[in-house]
């Protein structure tokens, strides 16, 4: 189901149009961004899938980019059956694994097109989707996002993600949308816009919204996965909602400097009530380690906790300033010749 309005807070989004460069109605060529790691099982069928609805899409012509996470199986040798059989596709392989976040945007800044569909390779994002994205596009979205109104997932991590969401759309600095991932539709200029903001470790979600250009939402339901194993641990999804809240929010920071001021003057009452009581009750209040056990343990536990969070900040801070690649490349398949001199540069 498709959603002509974008953002309840932001209701101007609605009203205004994309870049005049782009003129296109029911036709142009689309680039699409599969990242995929572990999914031999997977690869020829989302292949096959997205070349079917294609098929149906007169005046559309498609490029495909699998960008392989250093893969363990055999999913480099399928992609290469699949690229000698079609020159459409093509495929990057990395040199190690570099995670979910910088691979994928490595992949949509390589990739060529009017705009660049970005989707998992495990088939849970249905490519059946895609003529809702190109609807949305020609109608005037700069970006479509596929929104999950359900999930294979346990209903009790559902409810954490939703509170997860409506906890880091509180407290940021730009509109965030609900779930949703990077599965999605953008147009070129908002790609040209992403890599001009050169993020060694790119939240794509929040950059969409920091751009302000018109987004669409596409409600979808999420298959379950039935090859492969799931590579969403616990490890990666606490990175990406710690991605989600640091990058576009500074209350955390603000919260830890306020809370810091209460803290400290909630700990000169309780030290100065303390002291009143012992002078007037000398003899009665007997002397006992229990007030200072407990203070140097709460106190201990505060401080530990908000230098977690500024640490949190730094670390993204130390990534800007390192300014490494996004990923490293070890081998290019039935990639053409690109544009040399930027490591982000798409197809000439």
């Amino acid at each position: 189901m498709y959603s002509d309005t974008t953002q309840p807070d932001r209701p101007e989004l609605a009203t205004r149009t994309t870049t005049p460069a782009r003129q296109l109605r029911h036709g142009g060529h689309v680039g699409i961004v599969l990242p995929c790691y572990n999914e031999e099982g997977n690869v020829e069928e989302a292949y096959t899938r997205i070349a079917k609805v294609f098929a149906a899409l007169p005046g559309y012509t498609f490029e495909i980019l699998f960008i392989d996470n250093a893969s363990t199986d055999r999913t480099v040798e399928v992609l290469r059956g699949i690229v000698a059989s079609d020159s459409r596709v093509r495929v990057i392989v990395n040199a190690r694994d570099f995670g979910w976040i910088r691979s994928p945007f490595h992949g949509m800044m390589q990739v060529g097109g009017d705009c660049v569909i970005q989707m998992c390779s495990d088939l849970q994002e249905p490519p059946e989707v895609i003529p809702q994205f190109l609807s949305a596009w020609e109608n005037g979205a700069a970006v479509v996002v596929g929104q999950k109104t359900t999930s294979p997932e346990s209903l009790l991590f559902w409810g954490a993600r939703s509170l997860y969401y409506k906890f880091a759309r509180s407290i940021a600095d730009v509109p965030l949308l609900e779930h949703v991932t990077g599965f999605g539709l953008y147009d070129r200029r908002v790609i040209e816009i992403m890599r001009g903001y050169r993020d060694p470790y790119p939240y794509v979600r929040g950059l969409i919204s920091d751009v302000g250009l018109p987004i669409a939402v596409v409600k979808y339901d999420q298959a379950t996965r039935r090859r492969g194993i799931t590579k969403s641990n616990l490890s990666r999804l606490f990175d990406v909602a710690m991605l989600g809240i640091t990058s576009h929010s500074k209350a955390p920071l603000r919260l830890a400097t306020i809370a810091g001021f209460i803290l400290s003057g909630l700990s000169l009452l309780v030290a100065l009530l303390f002291l009143m009581i012992k002078l007037l009750f000398w003899f009665a209040l007997p002397s006992g380690y229990a007030p200072v056990v407990i203070g140097v343990f709460f106190l201990g536990s505060v401080q530990i906790f908000l230098i977690g969070l500024l640490g949190e900040y730094l670390s993204a801070v130390l990534a800007q300033v390192r300014n490494r690649p996004l990923v490293v490349e070890r081998e290019r398949i039935g990639v053409e010749t690109y544009r040399s001199g930027d490591p982000g540069s798409g197809p000439e």
